[in-house]
């Protein structure tokens, strides 16, 4: 029903406008009481599907991505869907706008999208109180810079958000790979990335004690665009800084092989969708070899089916992570991909 009758009417429609028309229905819906029809439908349940990563316990391994919900405003309706988890963001200190419009575009003969949104939102200080429900889902809160902020005050920045949403959200991302902030890739390098992570797990520290709960895990969601050397670097700072695991990958500034008009594959911004998802699978697989799963790797990137998702789980993913994918498949992929676990004979063991 979604590609044959849903999909055609919102793809009528400019990316950013559908997207909110999308959110503008789901919570009319939800209001009306077809959650539960939703959870029907798409929602599978089975404990063969639990997963324990990083400390916590998810209902299945197909999370929503960031970027979907960045103001944590309809989470626990999507999770109606049949997500495990949902995350939330990316979330800045102060709301901004964003880059200019239009900065949201589909590539349909790619099955792909590109966007400079801009870490477009209203403030991590909105979100918090939007969070302040109750989660029926686990969430991840994805947090950044604002794109006035210097990288030298950067670490300010995500200390803000860290703080204000220690006690709202299960896990934490921290966002440094987006290509759509000017200067914020260069806070993947190995110095100054090692030193906000540091600070972020000293904080971690220091509020978990203040308020007797766990510290919170910790995630880096890297860019598939990194050397194989950046990568080893990755492999090393999770290592020394003892970070929980790593989000992998962003959006890709890289344009090879697209079969779109060159008037929408030259816009410029990050590429998601199905051209990421072999140099996001190959990213994984780099770093779980490499690294000899030492630490736990959500794959997100161009997962479109069920057999992209498995694909990525042989690669070393603990997890998986959706945007793209769901915004051309519809919800119907979310139980596709754990119906295609559940029937495997053996299913890839998460970390503990």
């Amino acid at each position: 029903m979604y590609r044959l009758l849903i999909r055609p009417i919102l793809f009528l429609l400019d990316a950013e406008t559908a997207h909110h028309f999308s959110f503008k229905m789901i919570r009319l819906l939800s209001t009306l009481g077809l959650g539960i029809i939703f959870r029907k439908k798409f929602a599978l349940q089975d404990p063969k599907l639990e997963r324990k990563v990083f400390g916590l316990s998810f209902k299945n391994p197909v999370g929503l991505a960031a970027g979907f919900d960045k103001d944590a405003i309809l989470y626990n309706e999507l999770s109606d869907f049949g997500f495990g988890f949902v995350e939330i963001g990316t979330l800045t200190p102060k709301p901004q706008k964003g880059n200019p419009k239009k900065r949201l575009f589909r590539l349909i003969e790619d099955q792909a999208i590109i966007n400079r949104m801009g870490f477009n939102n209203k403030g991590v200080f909105e979100a918090v109180e939007h969070l302040k429900k109750k989660h029926r889902v686990l969430i991840g809160g994805n947090i950044g810079k604002n794109k006035l902020t210097p990288n030298e005050d950067a670490v300010k920045d995500y200390l803000i958000c860290f703080e204000a949403l220690f006690e709202h959200v299960d896990y934490f991302v921290v966002n440094v790979s987006s290509p759509n902030t000017p200067g914020l890739r260069e806070l993947q390098d190995k110095k100054p990335l090692t030193k906000l992570l540091k600070r972020l797990k000293k904080e971690n520290s220091k509020l978990a004690e203040k308020l007797e709960i766990l510290e919170k895990p910790i995630l880096l969601k890297i860019a598939p665009d990194l050397t194989d050397v950046e990568l080893l670097d990755i492999i090393d700072i999770v290592n020394n800084t003892k970070i929980d695991g790593v989000i992998a990958t962003n959006t890709t500034v890289v344009r090879e092989d697209l079969k779109s008009p060159l008037y929408l594959t030259e816009e410029k911004g990050g590429l998601s969708g199905k051209p990421l998802s072999q140099r996001s699978t190959d990213v994984i697989r780099f770093l779980a070899e490499k690294s000899n799963k030492a630490f736990p790797i959500i794959g997100v990137g161009g997962i479109h089916s069920a057999e992209d998702a498995l694909e990525k789980l042989d690669a070393g993913a603990d997890l998986l992570q959706l945007y793209t994918g769901f915004v051309y498949e519809g919800p119907s992929l979310i139980k596709q991909i754990n119906q295609a676990i559940l029937e495997r004979t053996e299913v890839p063991k998460a970390h503990a």
